[in-house]
């Protein structure tokens, strides 16, 4: 890549760094004393380089801009003493990979488990996390979802507040302890996606502004400040890059990319599909890559695969929809965007199910009646991304709860079979398969004035919802730059030997093991149009999906807290019930509350 460091083969180490904001760099070669500084030589089109064998393999460097301040790389693959200290010189085929006969898995057999390196296990790093892998497989998951992971201030963070893409973060490991735990990972089987932001840069140990302020444009507001200005070519290539590089150099199956609603690109194609295309006929062009967004505006044009432009798409998104309307019918919340799902949820509810979006062009009340969403009836449902739990609906909570203490478990236990036995693919958030009761809230470390502010913020937003309106109540509320709010994260794993959490974790395995040999085989290229929903009353429906094989999945559901009355069959083999009663009272008319069966029918019958 153009960017960062290059190591030669005659043993001469490359520098280059994209600075068109400044008149001088100078190279610092660091940890042997005295400083060894050496000039770089400008080039074309803002670029400064230097080719030297006095650095080498292991070396610490940091430029010297306009000979008054040290930066970090932006494009380092390594800063073992953070965010303001040096980069470190890294050999990116060092690393021995054992995965040479591994190509992937087929997408249909995604089932994501979303985990913070930091907080899922007791060492908060990437080995820790290497050390549950048998765990995680047999659970029955196929894919490890990483919170991002790119480098961060201070010691504790959700990652979005990354400030160097490219440099894995040293509280978790060294490069190699990540290329590790993929090794180890595909060794058993299991995928590894990244998430990357490229949105924005955090608030602390960006230096971009000092040297390459074009990196930036005023023409578009975000909530983090000036945005990205994507319609440079080498800001774009910046990220490009980034992407390559992490399914390159670190192997992992797919990325996901955090917020693109926040990313501002007019230019045609656009940042996104050319993304996507050098990806494609990159590291995707031999091996199976997978790209997921997160998209608040549910442009399912991205969705979408166009024969004529055949690597510029995405493979799916996470559905906030379906999380939405699930979360209004279990808890009966109400506010915020959750108001966008009050009136009618269970029409929302089926059109998730059978077709994706549940906004698709219609007017948001939350988004101040603006139109949200297109169309996506031509979508299959693995393109969508389903969810109960993740890390933004569960920490942007003020104080952190997870679903498993916001309403009944009959409730969970009913929605938890709806997200594993449907088409679309499931994500769990780590601790949701055993009703972890560890809280998981926003937490970062960052300078005290500055997490004050942050702290100030938090407290500030929450004060306007009714049940925090008051001194005492906002007490409540952990503080972000708080220690206490990161260690209260932690994953609580002596209880999965405990009730009920042993049980829940058990009822979660069996879902998926039912997944596995039941619905797997039958989703792989089942095209749109094939599924229907029909509302019995304002909390009871029935959803049925035509399969690959011709056979027909069926789901009736009382998702409601009073029995329902309502005249349906489930036909076929009955491959999960709520209770041994659930067929027996179906045939009757009538369904107890949070009932759900599923049947299957063969073709033909």
């Amino acid at each position: 890549m153009p960017f960062g460091t290059h190591l030669r083969d005659d043993g001469k180490v490359t520098f280059k760094l994209w600075a068109p904001g400044v008149g001088k760099v100078e190279l610092s070669l660091q940890g042997n004393a005295p400083e060894l500084r050496l000039t770089m030589t400008p080039e074309a089109d803002g670029w400064y380089g230097i080719t030297t064998e006095l650095a080498g393999i292991g070396f610490y460097y940091q430029y010297l801009i306009d000979g008054k301040h040290y930066v970090s790389d932006p494009a380092s693959r390594y800063q073992p003493e953070d965010v303001h200290g040096p980069s470190q010189v890294i050999d990116p085929e060092n690393w021995q990979w054992q995965d040479r006969e591994w190509k992937g898995r087929p997408w249909e057999e995604a089932v994501f488990y979303e985990l913070h390196v930091g907080t899922f296990s007791e060492e908060g790093t990437f080995r820790g996390v290497k050390k549950r892998l048998d765990y995680l497989v047999d659970l029955g998951v196929t894919a490890i979802q990483l919170m991002a992971v790119a480098d961060f201030p201070g010691q504790r963070n959700w990652g979005y507040d990354g400030v160097l893409p490219f440099a894995p973060d040293s509280r978790y490991g060294t490069p190699d302890d990540l290329k590790d735990l993929i090794d180890a990972a595909h060794a058993k089987g299991l995928m590894v996606f990244n998430d990357v932001v490229y949105s924005h840069f955090g608030p602390e140990g960006n230096y971009l502004h000092l040297y390459a302020p074009a990196f930036f444009t005023k023409r578009f507001d975000t909530p983090w400040g000036d945005a990205v200005d994507f319609s440079h070519h080498w800001v774009r290539w910046f990220f490009i890059h980034n992407a390559l590089y992490w399914l390159e150099e670190y192997h992992f199956d797919g990325l996901r990319f955090d917020a693109i609603h926040a990313i501002f690109d007019d230019s045609s194609p656009n940042i996104l599909e050319e993304l996507s295309e050098a990806v494609r006929l990159g590291p995707g062009y031999d091996r199976p890559v997978y790209l997921v967004l997160e998209n608040d505006n549910n442009t399912a044009r991205y969705l979408r695969y166009d024969p004529t432009l055949p690597y510029r798409y995405f493979d799916a998104q996470w559905n906030d929809d379906l999380h939405h309307v699930l979360h209004v019918l279990l808890t009966g919340e109400d506010t915020g965007y959750y108001q966008d799902y009050k009136q009618q949820p269970l029409r929302h509810l089926g059109r998730c199910l059978t077709e994706g979006f549940a906004y698709q062009g219609e007017l948001s009340s939350y988004q101040d009646s603006k139109q949200r969403g297109e169309s996506c009836t031509d979508l299959p449902l693995t393109a969508f991304i389903s969810f109960l739990q993740n890390h933004d609906q569960v920490g942007n909570r003020a104080l952190g709860e997870r679903i498993s203490s916001l309403c009944s478990q009959e409730a969970v236990r009913a929605a938890t079979a709806v997200l594993l036995l449907t088409p679309s693919l499931p994500l769990l958030f780590m601790g949701q398969e055993w009703a972890c009761s560890q809280p998981f809230t926003y937490f970062v470390d960052l300078p005290e004035d500055l997490g004050e502010q942050v702290n100030l913020g938090r407290l500030q937003a929450f004060s306007k919802f009714s049940e925090f309106n008051n001194a005492e109540s906002l007490l409540k509320i952990p503080l972000p730059n708080a220690l206490q709010t990161y260690r209260a994260a932690k994953l609580a794993w002596d209880e999965l030997g405990r009730k009920p959490h042993r049980q829940w974790f058990n009822f979660h395995r069996e879902l998926l093991r039912l997944r596995k040999s039941q619905i797997i085989p039958r989703i792989k290229g089942v095209s749109a149009g094939h599924a229907y929903y029909l509302l019995f009353n304002d909390r009871a429906l029935t959803v049925q999906w035509l399969l690959n094989d011709n056979s027909t999945l069926t789901l009736v559901a009382n998702l409601g807290k009073n029995p329902a009355r309502l005249h349906c069959a489930c036909e076929g083999r009955e491959l999960f019930a709520s209770d041994k009663d659930t067929r027996k009272n179906l045939h009757q008319g009538r369904m107890d509350p949070w009932a759900v069966i599923f049947c299957l029918q063969e073709a033909g019958k």
